[in-house]
């Protein structure tokens, strides 16, 4: 019988599909490139901009506030753990996204205390040289004070497996299915607004926000990391969307508190002592406490009195 008659092996139908898609990613991925397209870069939870009070393109998901409630500084502690993790990821800072979301929320009105601030003393340094113009308007007394700042910090979480163990356990003998299941994972960030109130150094609020993705590592399962990153929607750690997602969600539980703000209160007034006295103390709980007259023991804890023993009779000698 002739050879090239024999019929040939068939590939398995869902094997063959994913050999001719990614051979075609891979080909394309070496040798073809897009014109940039403005504004046509994959979104996050915080996007568009701000102006004053006006907003464009900001995400309606995004809590807003009819009334401004103050002047507000964000501030970032470089030296924390969290933050060192960041430049892990490649990622910079992250008080310019979260100035913007609070901008477009109009809930509080930004002011500087960043890096510009040198740039600000810059400007009043050259005033004060005298070679300014007259009519600069950089007098004394212009500059707004801060009310509020709020402390941002991320609680990073590992990468997991995700669907990608549970699937890869089902793929049997087919190693291409294997690869493409251990390409599906899951990230997860956590992330914490809290607000000082800067004269009292009272905590007026603090909130903690979440978000978590399915990394579709797909190309990445199938060559290995040949493409870079792969064709996946994020890298195998948290990284900038979870974060700002992450963000969002705190800014906007961190929103809904405030806007029904009780103030906490103390007796006597918030740091004159408090309301728990101590012995020998001089707050005001403490002598309120030294003048109270002792409270007599419970009657479980009191110990009956001994019994009188009975008198006993004597007679008379004769």
């Amino acid at each position: 019988m002739n050879t090239s008659m024999q019929k040939r092996p068939t590939l398995n139908p869902l094997l063959r599909t994913l050999l001719l898609a990614g051979g075609t990613v891979a080909l394309l991925a070496g040798c073809v490139s897009t014109q940039p397209e403005v504004g046509g870069g994959s979104k996050s939870a915080v996007t568009g901009a701000a102006g004053g009070a006006t907003t464009e393109n900001a995400n309606s998901a995004l809590e807003k506030c009819d009334q401004s409630l103050g002047t507000l500084a964000v501030v970032e502690d470089q030296n924390a753990t969290w933050y060192q993790y960041l430049r892990n990821y490649k990622l910079g800072s992250t008080v310019p996204v979260i100035r913007m979301m609070i901008q477009q929320s109009n809930c509080f009105v930004i002011v500087e205390r960043g890096a510009a601030m040198n740039n600000m003393n810059t400007e009043r340094a050259l005033r004060d040289t005298g070679e300014m113009r007259g009519n600069s308007n950089f007098g004394k007394g212009q500059m707004v004070a801060a009310d509020y700042t709020m402390s941002p910090s991320i609680q990073f979480s590992q990468n997991t497996g995700g669907m990608g163990g549970a699937l890869g356990g089902f793929s049997g003998g087919l190693g291409l299915l294997g690869a493409v299941a251990g390409g599906l994972k899951t990230n997860e960030a956590a992330t914490t607004l809290i607000m000082i109130d800067n004269r009292s150094g009272v905590q007026l609020a603090a909130a903690e926000g979440t978000a978590k993705n399915t990394d579709f590592n797909l190309m990445g399962g199938l060559f290995g990391g040949a493409l870079g990153g792969g064709a996946g929607g994020y890298s195998n750690s948290p990284e900038g969307k979870i974060i700002i997602a992450a963000f969002a969600d705190s800014y906007n539980q961190l929103v809904k508190a405030v806007r029904n703000y009780k103030a906490q209160t103390v007796k006597g007034g918030l740091g004159t002592g408090g309301a728990l006295g101590v012995q020998g103390g001089s707050t005001a709980a403490a002598q309120e406490m030294e003048q109270q007259p002792a409270k007599p023991a419970p009657a479980s804890t009191r110990k009956p009195a001994p019994a009188k023993k009975p008198a006993t009779a004597t007679t008379a000698p004769k």
